[in-house]
């Protein structure tokens, strides 16, 4: 058709982790999809694969970007732009790990031979039909070749042989060892797998070196279609950070409690001035967000956010520019209402988003833009006119924007506590700064600037950013969404006639915006003065879970113990779900839970091979029981984003268990042995290392106020200039005004106070990087067995 129907595939080296949307008929296509991914320190790439979805056959690979850590390292600002796709080259398309013991053996007049003991492999790509390859192992040294057994149908392969070579003293600066793996294939020429290469000199001064080594492509060849396939806009950002114990950050944390709660006795809050006046556009959003995750850990958001609001209140003359700009008040509104709001707004638009998308009506109030094609024909012969479809699309966005504000009104019973305070706060300070009759719709339109403007509306556009919908709108739900934001936003703005002048097209539903401006204030009336009193047992379970972690959905479920896996499909439907203390699956969503894993129990949540199952969205679970029978639960996703999203909630939610494994199985046993690496003993401990750091970023994920006072640490000390500035300027000031020498003293020792807090966490900081360089300073360029860190410390995330 000259067209592709284009995804794109998410590889964290390569654990596939993100899979986006399909945008259907199109070479152009527009994502507009954003992750947060939290990482192990030890990850190398990031690949983006473009693919082209076929219904019938295999999907067509179109091409790739890969974009090493060292890359993103060296760029702390980000990578954004355009990036060409290249060729997928199968001799560069490797993964995996390769366990060597190197060693030079002989001593004096005996001549010394150089020893390779090939023992085993792990994750290998897969590189046949039935999902697994048929590896074995070329080892190279000066001019001679020795090969391995095949072993076949298996991606973690143990052949445990040794290969002699005489060492060649000649060759001491230049002799390599070259270990490559390949797949071997009965018809059609061996498939690449990957290799490593040693440098023999550097390897005599060591004597043996063993380890894991990761299996790197063959880099003799380069591609000749760079450029020629297309490009793919990205944008990425690495933050690799240090989270020291919560005793470093306690002292920031009493000074940022202090700052907020000082209004209390009359001072006025210097400190989040400070960061305020120290913050540049394109941080506020991220240090908006930090702050109020720290502060609502602290229980102070809400004194935090009328801080916010006297600042910005003081810094205003015109009401009509009352927090329209990108300001710290604004952006940190923004931020509490998608923390604390999201269940909220989930059952408030829930029901009409899925109504506008279940419909798929034909919605046009533009007459330029009205398409007679595609609204269709009225009867069975008469095509429908351009009035006909103006008159019936603006019946149905009065439908629509009904439904909505009824279920506005309604929601004052069920919003969030907090939310209600943090807004009648804003109400009231608002209607002191302007008390003047003519300024009496002031304080409705500076709650609606945020709740309609900044909050609802976006949201109708763009469900699936606020989790509302797992795919993003087509080209005619989207203009229906669009329309429906776009009324929304003009009874937020509580002016019929301005919107009306810009866009005379929407006059149709002028009556309807009018009397959704009286249900708006008639709600923000309700909302400002909602007490605790009030329907107290709902508010308590719409309330904001800063602890809880909750996931749940019908999922494909098996069940094993010593049991052996049958010939059919052994999966069945349940409802799971995940608590904070257990994972529960019944029948049905309200039936009663009778099966339990407590969640302490569970030793490893990984994936499982393709080949297993047919199906490649399978993941397992393994706990141990009372008795010590380990016991494994598989459950089968319907797609990789559904699978990661569990993996991600059970891993994080598992984080602080003791008894985990160090490695596992990917197979299954059946017919007396493990499908992955044939070994025949079931107590086998593993072939491959479990992986805990890949993790997504949910909107539900309990906060962490260890890492937002880091990255407020991190944001106060990259602006340590301006405010060693600012201290400066206030000691000059103490010395000329000695009528209000007190407060300015005040001042000044906050100032020198925070000055010692932020040298004390850098001195942390620096004694952490100095102990890993210790550390490491030895260390060889291999993983270790287990693949996992003694003591991970960091949290890098994208």
């Amino acid at each position: 058709t000259g067209s592709s129907d284009p995804y794109c595939i998410v590889k964290i080296d390569n654990e596939a982790i993100i899979r986006t949307a399909t945008i259907w008929k199109t070479l152009s296509p527009f994502w507009g999809e954003e992750y947060t991914v939290h990482l192990p320190p030890y990850f190398r790439t990031v690949s983006f694969y473009v693919l082209d979805e076929d219904s019938l056959s295999r999907d067509d690979v179109i091409g790739k970007v890969s974009i090493s850590k060292e890359v993103l390292t060296a760029k702390p600002q980000g990578v954004d732009g355009w990036m060409n796709l290249t060729e997928i080259d199968p001799d560069e398309e490797v993964q995996g790990e390769i366990h060597l013991q190197i060693s030079v053996l002989g001593d004096g007049d005996i001549p010394r031979k150089l020893c390779c003991q090939v023992l085993e492999a792990r994750d290998l790509a897969k590189k046949d039909r039935n999902g697994a390859s048929d590896p074995f192992v070329r080892v190279r040294y000066n001019g001679k070749t020795y090969e391995s057994a095949v072993v076949k149908k298996s991606c973690y392969p143990r052949w445990n042989e040794s290969f002699e070579f005489e060492l060649d003293e000649t060759l001491a600066d230049t002799g390599l060892l070259s270990v490559e793996v390949w797949d071997w294939d009965l018809v059609s020429r061996n498939d690449f797998l990957g290799k490593v290469l040693f440098n023999i000199n550097k390897l005599q001064s060591a004597q043996q070196e063993e380890g894991w080594f990761r299996l790197g492509p063959d880099k003799s060849k380069h591609s000749e279609y760079e450029g020629t396939l297309g490009s793919l806009r990205l944008q990425l950002r690495l933050r690799d950070e240090v989270v020291l114990p919560s005793s470093h950050y306690k002292p920031l944390t009493e000074l940022l409690s202090q700052s907020v709660g000082s209004q209390l006795n009359g001072n006025w809050p210097d400190f989040i001035m400070l960061i305020d006046e120290t913050t540049t556009a394109e941080s506020r959003q991220e240090v908006a967000n930090n702050l109020v995750k720290l502060f609502l850990g602290q229980g102070l958001v809400k004194e935090f956010l009328d801080v916010l609001f006297k600042l910005e209140l003081e810094k205003t003359t015109e009401p009509n520019t009352l927090f329209r700009s990108n300001s710290l008040a604004s952006k940190s509104m923004e931020s509490f209402l998608k923390v604390a709001g999201m269940q909220y707004l989930h059952r408030l638009l829930g029901p009409i988003i899925n109504r506008i998308f279940e419909e798929k009506k034909y919605v046009e109030l533009d007459p330029s833009k009205v398409e007679l094609k595609e609204a269709g024909c009225a009867g069975l012969h008469r095509q429908q006119t351009e009035s006909d479809i103006i008159q019936q699309s603006s019946n149905l966005l009065q439908s629509y924007l009904s439904e909505l504000l009824t279920s506005i009104l309604q929601s004052a019973s069920y919003c969030p506590l907090l939310i209600c305070q943090v807004f009648n706060q804003l109400y009231l300070r608002v209607q002191e700064r302007f008390p003047d009759p003519e300024y009496r719709k002031v304080k409705f339109i500076a709650v609606t600037s945020f709740l309609c403007l900044r909050f609802i509306s976006p949201a109708i556009m763009s469900p699936k950013l606020f989790h509302l919908r797992e795919k993003h709108a087509d080209a005619r739900t989207s203009r229906t969404l669009l329309l429906l934001a776009k009324a929304v936003q003009t009874i937020g703005n509580m002016d019929t006639l301005a919107c009306c002048s810009k866009e005379p097209w929407m006059a149709c539903l002028q009556p309807a915006i009018q009397q959704g401006i009286t249900q708006l204030k008639d709600f923000i009336t309700k909302l400002v003065n909602c007490h605790e009193s009030e329907d107290l047992e709902l508010q308590k379970r719409m309330s904001l879970q800063c602890g809880t972690m909750e996931k749940e959905g019908f999922l494909f479920l098996h069940r094993t113990k010593d049991k052996c896996m049958p010939m059919t499909s052994p999966f069945k439907k349940y409802y799971v779900t995940l608590s904070k203390d257990t994972l529960s699956y019944s029948r049905t969503q309200h039936s009663k839970k009778n099966s339990f894993i407590s969640l302490p129990k569970i030793r490893a949540v990984e994936k499982v091979e393709e080949k297993c199952f047919g199906s490649a969205n399978v993941m397992q679970i393994i706990s141990s029981e009372d008795s010590g029978q380990q016991e494994t639960l598989y459950l089968d996703c319907k797609s990789v984003n559904e699978l990661n999203h569990w993996l991600s909630a059970l891993r994080k939610a598992c984080s602080h268990n003791t008894n985990t494994m160090s490695c596992y199985h990917p197979g299954i046993y059946k017919a007396d042995r493990w499908s992955c690496c044939h070994q025949k003993e079931k107590s086998d401990p593993g072939c491959d290392k479990t992986r805990h750091g890949v993790t997504l970023q949910e909107w539900y994920d309990p906060l962490d106020p260890d890492l937002e006072a880091q990255l407020i640490y991190q944001h106060l000390h990259s602006v340590q200039h301006a405010i060693r500035d600012k201290y400066y300027k206030l000691k000059e000031q103490q010395g000329v005004q000695e009528a209000d020498s007190v407060r300015e003293q005040k001042k000044v020792d906050g100032l020198s106070n925070l000055f010692s807090i932020l040298q004390d966490l850098h001195d942390a900081h620096a004694a952490v990087e100095e102990e890993e360089r210790s550390k490491n300073k030895n260390d060889l360029d291999f993983i270790s067995p287990t693949g996992r860190m003694e003591r991970d410390i960091r949290h890098p995330h994208i």
